[in-house]
C-alpha cells in the first residue's frame, strides 16, 4: 500500500490528506498529521474525496453537439481541433472582444497559468472567474488599503487572539477547520456580528443582530467611539498610515445615537461591543462573504481594516483585519489568473511589469494583454447584448451560481459556441454546451494552490488516470497545440514548467516565490508566500507587516472611506421582506455536483430547496412547518421553497442555503462599485403560501 500526501481541493484552508493506495484504488483518506494547517483533522468533504467522480462519472471523451441537436463522442484530437478552428472562425468574424471564459478557484496555479496565457496574452480574450463571486472584494480592499492583495495573518493567529471578531462569517459551517483552531484557544472571546444566530453565533460569547447591510454604519459607528474614547494606537497612526485625521473627521459624523437605529441595535449593545474591542490586547477582525458579497462591499472590508490599523492591531500574533476565502485556489486565482493584473499581481499599464512578465514568459511584450479583464457581470451582459459569442466555461456551474441565474440561462441561448470543461457531464451548465471537455477530478492532478494564509501547497496525484483521461492541464495544453501556439507546445509541456513561468514572474514582487522549487512542496509543510531566491525558511507560520511596512509606495497602509451609499435593494409593499443566502451545511458545497457523491452528506441535505423563517412571521402568514411557500423577488423571478421555522433569523427576514438553483434565481443584479462583486446577500421579496 502506497501513501501519497496531497491537498483537499474543496475550500481555502487547503488541507492536506494522506492518500493510502492499493492497485489504483483509495482505500482509505487520512489528514495529515503535523500539517500547519489542519494538523490530523478534516471536515467530511476532505475525508470523503475517495468517492469523488465515482457515481457520476462522464465517458472519458469529448462530446460534439450536432447540428440535429444530438451528441457525438469524438477522439481528444479532434475535440482539440474543434475548440480551436470554431473559437478561430467566432474571433475571425466578430473580433477578440467576442470571445471569453470563466474559471474558478477549483483549478491550480499551473492551470490558471497556462489558461491565461492562451486566452488572455494569445487570443485577448476576456477571462474571469468565481473568485469576482467571492473574493473580489478583500482584493480590491487590500490592494488600496495595503498596496497589495496580501492578507498578511496566519492560520495560527486565531490560537493566539484574545478578541476574535466574525463579521458576516460561520466558520463552524463553512470552515471548520478554521473554527477548530478557535477551540483550540483557551483564552479568547468570540464575537459574531450578523443578522443570524448562525451556528457560529451560537458558539459565541456575543452575539450582534445587526440589520441587513448595516455594516458601513456599525463600523463607523464603532471607529467614532474608539476615538471619542482615545482607544488607539497613536505610535502606529503615525508611524505606518496615512489619511488618519482626514478619517477622524469623517467618521465623526457616525455618534453611537444615530447609527444603532440604522443597525437596529442597542446603543448599549455598541457600547460593549467596542468596549471588547478597547480591553482586547491581541484583537483579530475576520469576514468573509456576509461582507464581501454586497453592494458597498469594498468599503466595508476596509472599515473592518481601519478598526485594525488605528488601534494597531496588524502585523502582531492574534491579530488582524482578515479576510476568510472561499475556494482552494482563489488565492491563486488572484495573482496567477491574468485576469484583473499581469502574472504574479502588478498593473497592465505599467512596462517595467510588463517588461519583466514578457521576459519571464520568455515572449515579446506585443504579445502580453494591455488592459484587464472585464469582470464577469459584464461577460454576461455582453453575452446577451449580443457582442460576446463564444464563452468557454471551466471547472464551475455559472446557470445555477451565478446571481439572478435566469440570466445566465438567457446568455447560454444566445451564444454561438459554449463550451464547458468540468468532472461532471450533467450540471445545469454542461448539459447545455456545445463542446463538452471531460476533465478528471483533484485525486487525479498535479500541481499546486494557495490558501487562504498564502501557503503554496501540493496537489499529486493519488490515483492514475484510465485510458482517455485527461487533466485539466492537458486539455489547455492540447487546445493550445490545436491553436498552433509554438510557445506554449515547446515550453509548457508539464505543470511545473507552468509552475517555473509563474514563479519567474513573481521576482520582486509581494508576493515573490522564488525561493520555492516545484519538487519542495512535496510532502512538506507548505510554503507561504513571499519566499525569495535565497532564503532560509525558519518557520512554518508566516505573518506579513510585522515591521509596520505596506506595500504601498511610502510603505503606509492607506485608511480608506467613503460616505454610505443608499441600498438599492429598498424593501416594499411589494416585496417587504429581506432574503439572505449562504452556506447550509458543513457537508454542502456550492452546487453540490460534488458532494452529492458523499452518501452521509446526500442523505442528510434536504431535496428541496428551503427557506429559514422566523415563527412569528410565519403564524402571522399562517404558515405551518414543513409548508410549500413561494417566494418572489423584485427581479421578477419567484421559486417555491420548504420552511423550516428559526428563531435565529430576524423576523422580516429570510434565509435560504445556496446550494440550491432556486436561491440565486431570486437574487438581484447589482454589484458593488469597486470589485464588482454580486451583491448576494439582499434580496427583495414576497412570500405567498401554496395550497397544499
Amino acid at each position: 500500500m502506497k501513501k501519497i500526501q496531497s491537498s483537499c481541493n474543496y475550500c481555502a484552508i487547503d488541507c492536506n490528506l494522506d492518500f493510502y493506495v492499493e492497485d489504483n484504488r483509495i482505500v482509505k483518506v487520512v489528514p495529515t498529521k503535523g500539517y500547519p494547517v489542519n494538523d490530523g483533522f478534516s471536515c467530511i468533504k476532505g475525508v470523503s474525496l475517495d468517492k469523488q467522480h465515482s457515481m457520476y462519472k462522464p465517458s472519458p471523451l469529448p462530446r460534439v453537439k450536432k447540428a440535429d441537436g444530438t451528441l457525438e463522442y469524438v477522439s481528444w484530437q479532434e475535440g482539440y481541433k474543434e475548440v480551436a478552428t470554431r473559437l478561430m472562425e467566432i474571433r475571425t468574424k466578430y473580433g477578440e472582444d467576442s470571445v471569453a471564459g470563466l474559471s474558478t478557484g477549483q483549478m491550480t496555479l499551473e492551470e490558471f497559468g497556462i489558461f491565461g496565457h492562451m486566452m488572455r496574452n494569445h487570443l485577448k480574450a476576456n477571462v474571469d472567474g468565481n473568485t469576482r463571486l467571492c473574493m473580489a472584494t478583500s482584493a480590491v480592499a487590500h490592494k488600496q488599503s495595503f498596496g497589495f492583495d496580501a492578507p498578511g495573518f496566519t492560520l495560527n493567529d486565531l490560537e493566539l487572539s484574545d478578541t476574535i471578531i466574525f463579521i458576516g462569517a460561520n466558520p463552524v459551517v463553512a470552515h471548520p477547520i478554521l473554527w477548530s483552531r478557535v477551540k483550540k484557544n483557551k483564552n479568547k472571546k468570540v464575537i459574531v456580528i450578523d443578522p443570524r444566530r448562525s451556528e457560529t453565533a451560537k458558539n459565541a460569547d456575543h452575539w450582534y443582530s445587526i440589520r441587513h447591510k448595516s455594516d458601513l454604519a456599525l463600523l463607523y459607528g464603532v471607529a467614532n467611539e474608539l476615538i471619542r474614547l482615545d482607544a488607539l494606537d497613536h505610535d502606529f497612526i503615525d508611524k505606518h498610515t496615512n489619511h488618519f485625521e482626514e478619517f477622524k473627521q469623517f467618521v465623526s459624523q457616525y455618534p453611537i445615537e444615530k447609527v444603532a437605529p440604522i443597525c437596529g441595535l442597542k446603543e448599549e449593545e455598541i457600547k460593549e461591543l467596542v468596549d471588547l474591542i478597547q480591553k482586547g490586547e491581541r484583537v483579530s477582525f475576520w469576514w468573509t462573504m456576509g461582507i464581501n458579497q454586497g453592494y458597498e462591499a469594498v468599503r466595508s472590508a476596509q472599515a473592518i481594516i481601519n478598526l485594525a490599523l488605528m488601534t494597531g492591531n496588524i502585523g502582531k500574533p492574534g491579530t488582524g483585519a482578515n479576510s476568510i476565502t472561499g475556494q482552494s485556489n482563489a488565492m491563486g486565482s488572484r495573482v496567477f489568473s491574468n485576469t484583473t493584473g499581469l502574472f504574479g499581481g502588478g498593473d497592465f499599464n505599467n512596462p517595467e511589469r510588463r517588461a519583466q512578465v514578457a521576459k519571464a514568459l520568455g515572449v515579446e511584450e506585443s504579445l502580453i494583454i494591455d488592459r484587464p479583464t472585464i469582470p464577469y457581470n459584464q461577460i454576461i451582459e455582453n453575452i446577451n447584448a449580443g457582442k460576446i459569442k463564444a464563452l468557454w466555461v471551466v471547472c464551475t456551474n455559472p446557470r445555477h451560481s451565478w446571481v439572478n441565474n435566469d440570466t445566465f440561462r438567457e446568455a447560454m441561448e444566445k451564444l454561438e459556441l459554449l463550451i464547458v470543461q468540468d468532472i461532471y457531464g450533467d450540471t445545469d451548465t454542461s448539459k447545455q454546451c456545445h463542446i463538452y471537455l471531460p476533465a478528471v477530478a483533484g485525486t487525479k492532478k498535479e500541481g499546486t494552490v494557495i490558501n487562504m494564509e498564502r501557503r503554496l501547497s501540493a496537489l499529486r496525484p493519488s490515483l492514475k488516470k484510465e485510458e482517455e483521461e485527461r487533466t485539466d492541464y492537458e486539455i489547455f495544453y492540447g487546445v493550445a497545440s490545436a491553436l498552433g501556439l509554438k510557445d506554449i507546445e515547446e515550453n509548457w509541456k508539464t505543470p511545473k514548467d507552468a509552475f517555473n513561468f509563474m514563479r519567474a514572474c513573481t521576482k520582486n514582487m509581494p508576493d515573490d516565490i522564488t525561493g520555492i522549487e516545484y519538487e519542495d512542496l512535496e510532502n512538506s509543510h507548505g510554503i507561504q508566500w513571499p519566499f525569495r531566491k535565497g532564503e532560509v525558511l525558519t518557520d512554518d507560520q508566516r505573518r506579513l507587516y510585522e515591521d509596520g511596512n505596506f506595500f504601498t509606495a511610502d510603505k503606509r497602509a492607506n485608511f480608506v472611506f467613503e460616505e454610505i451609499r443608499e441600498n438599492p435593494i429598498q424593501l416594499t409593499k411589494e416585496y417587504p421582506y429581506v432574503l439572505n443566502s449562504g452556506r447550509g451545511t458543513v457537508g454542502q458545497w456550492h452546487t453540490q455536483t460534488r458532494t452529492r457523491e458523499i452518501p452521509i452528506v446526500a442523505d442528510a441535505a434536504p431535496k428541496m430547496a428551503y427557506v429559514l423563517m422566523h415563527p412569528s412571521l410565519a403564524k402571522e402568514k399562517g404558515i405551518a412547518e414543513n409548508d410549500i411557500v413561494e417566494i418572489s423577488s423584485s427581479n421578477g423571478q419567484s421559486a417555491d421553497f420548504e420552511v423550516h421555522f428559526h428563531d435565529g433569523v430576524r423576523e422580516n427576514e429570510l434565509f435560504a442555503p445556496m446550494h440550491y438553483i432556486e436561491c440565486n434565481l431570486l437574487t438581484p443584479s447589482v454589484y458593488d462599485a469597486y470589485s464588482k462583486e454580486p451583491s448576494y446577500k439582499v434580496a427583495a421579496v414576497n412570500i405567498k403560501p401554496k395550497k397544499q
